[in-house]
């Protein structure tokens, strides 16, 4: 009778946990066109669902059942968008805003690798620099960090990306990539 009342909701719990999160994960991967591991994911998003939902249909009078599988998904959710936000993978566009002149910081973030593209606009309040730029999401907070320290009260917004070239558009950190890089772009050029 505990069985019923206790470990399998618990259960039922753990598995809605599990598969939510996994599904959670597969869309990030889905959409960043990773196909085989989104596959995967999905296979076992699905067979764990089928697990749990297969002790609610085995007790549909169980309100404790009902209660443990709507609970799991709502802390799967919870779970799957923390780990999501742990991953930092795939690309963003960084949009700035300013009034103030923007050369330096356009000039720094040269510097430092990002690629950046600026254009003269017009806002609702008179002429302003529109900045672009890709950057890793790993590198968002960094990015975040230099747009404030040069105008802390610039305009800024952040898209995720799908699919970017990466022709020398981000800072490369290891010295062994660049190596690789620099030699087999060199080695295509004479073929």
């Amino acid at each position: 009778m505990e069985i019923n009342y206790i470990l399998i909701p618990f259960l039922i719990f753990l598995a809605r946990i599990i598969d939510v999160t996994i599904g959670t994960i597969r869309i990030i991967f889905v959409s960043r066109g990773i196909r085989f591991l989104s596959a995967v994911l999905g296979f076992f998003e699905v067979l764990i669902w089928l697990i749990a939902i297969t002790q609610i249909m085995k007790n549909l009078s169980s309100v404790s059942h009902y209660i443990a599988y709507a609970a799991g998904f709502g802390m799967g959710n919870f779970v799957g968008i923390s780990i999501e936000r742990r991953i930092l993978m795939g690309n963003l566009m960084i949009q700035i805003v300013t009034k103030k002149d923007a050369v330096d910081l356009v000039q720094f973030m040269s510097k430092q690798g990002y690629g950046v593209t600026s254009i003269n606009a017009q806002g609702k309040d008179g002429p302003v620099k529109v900045i672009f730029s890709v950057v890793k999401r790993k590198n968002l907070k960094r990015v975040i960090q230099i747009i404030k320290k040069f105008n802390p009260n610039a305009f800024y917004t952040i898209e995720d990306m799908q699919f970017v070239t990466e022709n020398n558009l981000f800072p490369l950190g290891n010295p062994h990539r660049r190596f690789l890089r620099k030699h087999n772009s060199s080695f295509l050029k004479r073929k």
